[in-house]
């Protein structure tokens, strides 16, 4: 009897990992069908913008045309969706953003796109020939879809910025709504601006982390009263803890609040811990209701300690330590920083979103990142 059982669970799990391959075969395909729509969207906004574009440039519509272009669209084809005046425009604004010599130069920089030639499309409809020439579809396009990129077209004033989210948001796999949050809590320049609040120790140890853990967090789903305590902060955390994990970064796993580590024969508590999917590793965050001071560091660095002697296991990372103030001072974070022996950051949370003026620039590093994690 205990034999049939046996036999029976192996040709269950033989069938179910037969299951799993059919929907594998489905995903698969699935997946690929996406894509291929996804790329033939962008084409024909590409191609739509280009023929409009040229049209516009050469004077030979003038702006009123572009009306009577969506309205003639409309009404030879009631079906057709998205070809509005403004979705033309978007679609002009899309080819002339990024066939643009500067743009085409930057991604030659960046070494992801070796050149920019023009190409001849033919459109053959009733025995008509039209024919114009086109520039060179930028591939690295095609790595999110068009309502991505009428959002970062919309949102950004630099192609440095509209690379820098393109990539981004390929690489974070976002909706529509996190890449807008994104652009709004300028992800751009806290990942790429100064690292002087990481310690050394951080940065040799994770260089990765350097483009993965971010300066700046927005906490304005909380709706944090004028005064309030750490209590207060940390449970309206765990209460939107979907929300704050996507402030953070998708590769966050939250593992406990107040998490209790026993040394010396008495208890003492993280404010939060997660684990890091891409680092490997345990992270633990502090909050402080108010400006950051270097003894903040002494109590997260004993954190850091307990948790690698007692919690770390063997096939994972040294545990990392990160303070979330409501202020820091620059300098006195770099001070605190320079004799930190834990890999430990700083960090500012804002309890609204703040109007910031975008900042230009390099990408070398984050574009040499997301090549080397494809």
């Amino acid at each position: 009897m205990l034999k049939f059982v046996k036999n029976k669970k192996r040709m269950n799990d033989i069938i179910k990992q037969d299951f799993n391959q059919v929907y594998s075969i489905i995903d698969l395909h699935r997946k690929r069908a996406f894509q291929e729509i996804n790329n033939n969207s962008l084409m024909t906004a590409w191609n739509v913008g280009g023929f409009v574009s040229d049209k516009l440039k050469s004077a030979q519509w003038g702006s009123g045309v572009v009306t009577e272009l969506s309205e003639y669209l409309r009404t030879i084809d009631p079906t057709l969706k998205g070809y509005s005046k403004r979705n033309l425009y978007m679609m002009v604004k899309f080819y002339d953003t990024y066939s643009s010599m500067e743009f085409t130069a930057l991604l030659t920089r960046l070494k992801l796109q070796k050149n920019n030639v023009i190409s001849e499309t033919v459109i053959n409809q009733e025995d008509i020939i039209v024919q114009f020439q086109i520039a060179q579809f930028p591939e690295m396009l095609l790595k999110i879809n068009w309502t991505s990129h009428q959002q970062i077209l919309n949102g950004c004033k630099t192609n440095e910025q509209r690379i820098f989210y393109i990539l981004y948001a390929h690489k974070e796999k976002f909706e529509v709504k996190e890449l807008q949050r994104a652009i709004k809590t300028n992800v751009f320049e806290s990942l790429l601006g100064n690292k002087d609040y990481m310690s050394e120790v951080l940065k040799t140890t994770y260089p990765d982390s350097v483009m993965m853990l971010k300066d700046k967090a927005y906490l304005d789903f909380l709706g944090l009263p004028q005064r309030y305590k750490e209590s207060k902060l940390r449970k309206g955390i765990v209460a939107h803890i979907k929300d704050f994990i996507l402030e953070l970064g998708k590769d966050f796993l939250f593992v406990d609040q107040e998490h209790q580590l026993e040394v010396g024969g008495k208890i003492f508590k993280c404010d939060l811990l997660f684990f890091h999917r891409g680092l490997q590793c345990l992270v633990a965050i502090e909050l402080k209701t108010k400006e950051f001071e270097p003894a903040f560091m002494g109590q997260l660095e004993f954190y850091l300690e307990a948790l690698d002697q007692n919690e770390k296991r063997s096939n994972e990372n040294p545990s990392i330590g990160i303070l979330l103030c409501k202020e820091a001072n620059r300098e006195v974070v770099k001070y605190a920083m320079n004799r930190s022996l834990s890999p430990a950051m700083v960090a500012e949370y804002k309890e609204k979103l703040i109007p910031q003026e975008v900042l230009q620039r390099t990408l070398e590093e984050f574009v040499g990142f997301i090549d080397e994690n494809r």
